[in-house]
C-alpha cells in the first residue's frame, strides 16, 4: 500500500519530535517514573554501602551497587524542614527566613504560587503523590483539625497526599489524607496548641508513670501511645497513630499508590520517618541489631525500601523508574529520649569519617547518603561529583521535558545519570540559620556566635569566633584549620561566599535545637 507523501512527512515529523523531546545531549531518554526515597536523620555512616560494618542495609546497598553512589552528596540543610523546602522548590532555605524547624501548627512554608517539583511533574502529565513525613507547615497557622486542612501538599502540586503534619515527636499525632484527618470523629474533636496544655490532659513532665519511653530533653508535653511529645493535644482518640505501626502504614500507602498509578508516569515522594525520634520499631524488628531502637529502625527502613522495590517490580515498572535515595540531614543519637542510642552505639559511627552531625556546619551535618538508580539506564559507579538535593528540581525538570527554573537549582541530570563527572563547583551549606561554603575540595566556615558544642545532642556545631578553612582532600575529618596558613585561599573563599549570599558580612542565626 502506498501512502500520500504528506502523510509520510507528517509521521516522520511526529517521530522526530518525540525523540527530540526526550533527548539529553544526543541520547534518547524516555520519561520514567520518579521515586524519591527520603530518610530522616540517616547519617553518611549509617549505611553499609557507605562503610557501616555494625549494621546491614542490603536493600539500600542494592540500589548503591546498581546505580550511582555519590560520595559528595548533600542535603541543603543540617535540619529537616529547610532541607525539605529546598528539595521541593530548588531554592536554598536561607532565602526564606521562615525555613527553620517547624512546629506542628506552623503555616504552610511553601507559597501556593511557587513552582515546585510536584507542580512541574504535574504540568508534564505525571501523577504526583507524597506519602510520609511532611513538616512544611499546613494552612495559615490557625488550623481546625476537624475539617479539611488547606493549603497543604495538595495545594503545592501533590494530587495525592498521605502524611503526618510535622514529625513523629510532635503533635498532632494523626495521619492526614488529602487534607482530612484519617478516622476523625466529630464527637471527639482535635485541639492542638504549642503554648499551653488542655485541662486534665497528662504530660510527660507531670505523669512519668504513663511513659514507656522516658524523655531526656524537650519532649515532655502531651502523652500519646506512652510517649511524651513536643506540643499539646486533646481529642482525636480514634485518629491517633500507633507509633510501632507507622513504617508499615506509610509503606502500604506508598505501595497502593504505585499500583494505582502504574499505567501512566508518576512522581512519588516517599518520606520515611526513620531513624528520627521517637524510634519505635515494629516488634518484628526489635532486637535486629545490637544498637537498640535506632539500629533497629534503620533495619526496618531498609526493609521498607526493599518492599517498595518489590512493588515496583510487581507493577512491571522497575525498568522505567528512576529512584533517588537520600536523607534530609546528618545523624544524631540522643535527640530527646532515653532509647539507648548513645549507650549501645558500640563501634558504629553514624557520621562515618566525617565531623559533626545533625545541626552542624561540619560535613556530617549535610553530607549524606545520595544514590540514583535506574535499571538498564544507569551504569553502576561511584561518583565523587558534588551534588545537592537543591539540584533535583532543575535536573528532574530536564528529565521530564520541562523548562521550569529555580534560582539555586543546577541541571545536573547527566551527573545523576552517571554520564558526566563534574558536578557543582560550589555549594552553600546551612545549619539552623548559619551558612558555610563548599568550593571544590575546600570548605569555609565563617565566624558564628553561639555554643561550639550542642550538649543536649553531643554534636560539634561548627561555631567559632574565627574563620575556619579545611581542605577535604587531605583532611576529610576537618581537624586542621588552614585559615591562618592559606590566606590567599581564605580570601578567595570569602569573596565567593559573599557573592553567593549577597551580603557583606555573614548573617548569623540563633542556634535552634528542638
Amino acid at each position: 500500500m502506498k501512502y500520500p507523501t504528506f502523510i509520510l512527512i507528517s509521521a516522520i515529523a511526529v517521530l522526530l519530535s518525540a525523540c527530540n523531546s526526550g533527548q539529553q545531549k544526543g541520547r534518547e531518554v524516555p520519561r520514567p517514573n520518579v521515586v524519591i526515597i527520603y530518610a530522616d536523620d540517616l547519617g553518611y555512616g549509617d549505611v553499609s554501602a557507605y562503610g557501616a560494618t555494625e549494621i546491614s542495609t542490603p536493600n539500600i546497598d542494592r540500589l548503591a551497587r546498581g546505580g550511582i553512589r555519590f560520595t559528595n552528596g548533600y542535603s541543603s540543610s543540617a535540619t529537616c524542614s529547610p532541607s525539605r523546602y529546598a528539595l521541593l522548590t530548588g531554592s536554598y532555605p536561607w532565602r526564606n527566613e521562615n525555613a527553620k524547624i517547624l512546629d506542628g501548627t506552623a503555616p504552610l512554608l511553601i507559597s501556593t504560587e511557587q513552582m515546585t517539583l510536584p507542580k512541574m511533574f504535574k504540568e508534564q502529565g505525571y501523577h504526583t503523590g507524597i506519602v510520609g513525613k511532611w513538616h512544611l507547615g499546613l494552612g495559615d497557622g490557625h488550623v481546625d483539625w476537624n475539617v479539611k486542612i488547606a493549603p497543604g501538599p495538595n495545594e503545592v502540586g501533590f494530587e495525592y497526599s498521605y502524611i503526618m503534619a510535622a514529625t513523629q515527636d510532635r503533635v498532632p499525632t494523626v495521619y492526614i489524607e488529602n487534607g482530612l484527618v484519617v478516622r476523625s470523629d466529630p464527637g471527639d474533636p482535635i485541639k492542638v496548641s504549642y503554648e499551653h496544655n488542655f485541662p486534665g490532659e497528662p504530660t510527660g513532665m507531670d505523669n512519668p508513670e504513663l511513659l514507656k519511653m522516658k524523655w531526656h530533653h524537650g519532649h515532655f508535653n502531651s502523652v500519646v501511645n506512652g510517649i511524651s511529645r513536643i506540643g499539646y493535644m486533646k481529642g482525636g482518640a480514634e485518629a491517633r497513630w500507633v507509633d510501632e505501626n507507622m513504617a508499615d502504614t506509610f509503606l502500604l500507602k506508598a505501595q497502593d499508590y504505585i499500583m494505582d498509578h502504574k499505567e501512566k508516569p508518576f512522581f512519588l515522594y516517599y518520606a520515611l520517618q526513620q531513624p528520627h525520634v521517637p524510634r519505635t520499631p515494629h516488634p518484628r524488628f526489635v532486637g535486629k541489631t545490637s544498637m537498640g531502637p535506632r539500629g533497629d529502625v534503620i533495619v526496618e527502613a531498609d526493609w521498607c525500601i526493599g518492599e517498595l522495590i518489590s512493588t515496583l517490580e510487581e507493577a512491571g515498572v522497575m525498568e522505567n523508574t528512576l529512584i533517588i535515595l537520600s536523607s534530609d540531614n546528618g545523624p544524631v543519637l540522643n535527640d530527646g529520649y532515653y532509647d539507648d542510642s548513645d549507650t549501645k552505639v558500640g563501634n558504629h559511627t553514624p557520621s562515618g569519617p566525617l565531623r559533626g552531625g545533625k545541626y552542624s556546619l561540619f560535613e556530617a551535618g549535610t553530607r549524606i547518603p545520595f544514590i540514583t538508580y535506574w535499571k538498564g539506564h544507569i551504569t553502576p559507579a561511584v561518583s565523587d561529583a558534588i551534588v545537592s538535593q537543591v539540584d533535583l528540581f532543575a535536573s528532574l525538570a530536564s528529565l521530564a521535558g520541562s523548562e521550569a527554573k529555580s534560582i539555586d537549582s543546577e541541571n545536573l541530570l547527566q551527573v545523576l545519570m552517571g554520564e558526566e563527572k563534574p558536578g557543582r563547583s560550589e555549594l552553600i551549606l546551612e545549619a539552623t540559620g548559619r551558612t558555610a561554603l563548599r568550593k571544590g575540595d575546600w570548605v569555609l566556615i565563617p565566624p558564628h556566635e553561639g555554643r561550639a558544642l550542642a550538649s543536649e545532642v553531643n554534636i560539634e556545631l561548627g561555631n567559632a569566633p574565627e574563620y575556619q578553612l579545611y581542605y577535604l582532600d587531605e583532611d576529610l575529618g576537618e581537624q586542621h584549620n588552614l585559615a591562618s596558613s592559606h590566606q590567599e585561599k581564605l580570601e578567595e573563599m570569602i569573596a565567593t561566599f559573599k557573592v553567593i549570599r549577597g551580603v557583606s558580612d555573614e548573617i548569623s542565626g540563633e542556634l535552634e535545637l528542638k
